[in-house]
């Protein structure tokens, strides 16, 4: 009987405890919101909130089969739109290349079905930053780079007010930053090797179209060297005239001014909008350029754009390949026009050059009365002009050679001249080709005594 009360004691310790045993060791099971009887939304809505949290935990291929099965099975769907995005951005967020071709394909797609949607805008955007993020450095293929200049152009044109417009305009900056570092490097390679026609064929239109690349004062004084030593001093102070105008905080500033005196040029004051712009890009924050930055440099696949230019409108003008290109030839004034519609500059100088727009494959125009010829190869500064283009390679060139005897017409007898009386060979035709072309490539000599 004393016993009884311990054992009652001890049996309902036991029962409590493989009770609480029992609620640790049960799972409760989870019950699916989107399959549950209780769920009363829709399917497709359904299928896109379920697509939307396998894309979110890195489930992109089954979050985009299930938006694609949305778009298939439900085409009135008020979430199509929002799908399709969804998809592109799907391809976006994986990553790589194929990925990425996908993405832009998808966004584009978007912005043609769904033209006045606000998400059109964002669309856009992301066709832009998916070439951005594909750039190579500017010494490797430029054919992306080229491709987000012409989508971030696209989308700030469409677009001006968009609240994302400041951060494309950016993205615009650090682009061309990087188009202009690669043919200024072409340029510098050129300039060092003393090849001076095709250094200038790459400064000429980098200085007209990219006006806020971080090296174009640098550009400008290799110009004015570049003719200088070609004894050119008129072209070379028209050069040197734009540099201490518009980039009067630059350090060969003052060295283009003494060129400017000894050339008898006079010294131009900076323009003012060009002053500000200096002052707040020397005064904006940005990373120090360090030996070991540099050094991390080599590691990383992108472009460098640490120095690009935080202020300013860039290029908007898209660079073509038939549009207008550099003309020199002789003529009154030095005028600078840009190859690709960058806007143009001038400035007199009492000199005899003078640049002229053509399109390729347009005639070229003619001489000058008196012009003297010069496909003997000798160098003539009054005489012919020769186009070229962004790559500093001749284009078209025109000649005054006097016409062949098979060409010519008998004054006396009033009529053109037999085949068989005339003193060329079988073969003038030929020579009068190979004449032209010789002429063709030496056109640019005709400005450029080199």
């Amino acid at each position: 009987m004393r016993r009884l009360p311990l054992l009652l004691m001890s049996a309902l310790v036991l029962v409590s405890a493989s009770q609480a045993n029992a609620q640790v060791f049960h799972k409760k099971k989870k019950v699916n919101k989107s399959t549950d009887a209780t769920n009363t939304a829709e399917p497709d809505k359904q299928l896109y909130d379920k697509a939307l949290n396998d894309i979110k935990h890195g489930r992109h291929e089954v979050g985009r089969l299930n938006l694609q099965t949305l778009i298939n099975t439900y085409p009135d769907s008020e979430f199509l739109a929002k799908a399709k995005l969804a998809i592109a951005d799907s391809y976006y967020k994986e990553g790589g290349t194929a990925n990425t071709t996908q993405a832009i394909a998808g966004y584009k797609d978007f912005i043609v079905f769904f033209p006045f949607l606000p998400e059109a805008a964002y669309a856009q955007m992301q066709v832009a930053m998916a070439n951005y993020n594909e750039m190579a450095k500017p010494d490797r293929d430029s054919t992306h780079c080229k491709m987000a200049e012409e989508e971030f152009q696209t989308f700030l044109q469409k677009y001006p007010k968009d609240p994302l417009a400041p951060k494309a305009e950016q993205r615009l900056r650090e682009v061309q930053e990087v188009l202009a570092e690669g043919q200024f490097r072409i340029a510098y390679y050129y300039y060092v090797k003393g090849d001076r026609r095709a250094s200038a064929g790459r400064l000429a239109p980098l200085v007209a179209r990219y006006p806020l690349y971080s090296k174009s004062d640098e550009a400008l004084w290799m110009l004015a060297d570049v003719f200088e030593k070609s004894e050119r001093k008129d072209i070379a102070g028209g050069y040197l005239t734009l540099l201490v105008k518009n980039y009067p905080l630059s350090k060969k500033a003052p060295l283009a001014k003494d060129k400017l005196k000894s050339f008898g040029v006079p010294i131009p004051q900076p323009d003012p909008k060009a002053l500000a712009w200096m002052t707040a890009e020397q005064n904006a924050p940005r990373p120090k350029e360090t030996p070991v930055h540099r050094a991390m440099g080599i590691l990383h696949n992108g472009p460098d754009v640490h120095t690009t230019a935080q202020s300013g409108r860039p290029q908007m003008e898209p660079e073509s390949d038939n549009g207008p290109t550099e003309t020199l030839s002789g003529g009154n004034r030095t005028t600078l026009v840009s190859s690709g519609g960058g806007g143009s500059s001038s400035s007199s100088s009492g000199s005899t050059a003078v640049v002229e727009t053509v399109r390729p494959g347009d005639p070229a125009p003619a001489n000058p009365a008196g012009a003297e010829d010069t496909s003997s190869g000798t160098s003539d500064n009054s005489g012919g002009t020769a186009t070229t283009n962004g790559d500093g390679n001749a284009v078209s060139s025109t000649d005054t050679a006097p016409a062949t005897d098979a060409a010519k017409t008998d004054p006396a007898a009033g009529n053109t001249a037999d085949a068989t009386k005339t003193a060329a060979p079988a073969a003038g035709d030929a020579n009068n080709n190979q004449k032209e072309s010789s002429s063709k490539k030496k056109g640019l000599k005709k400005l450029i005594p080199w």
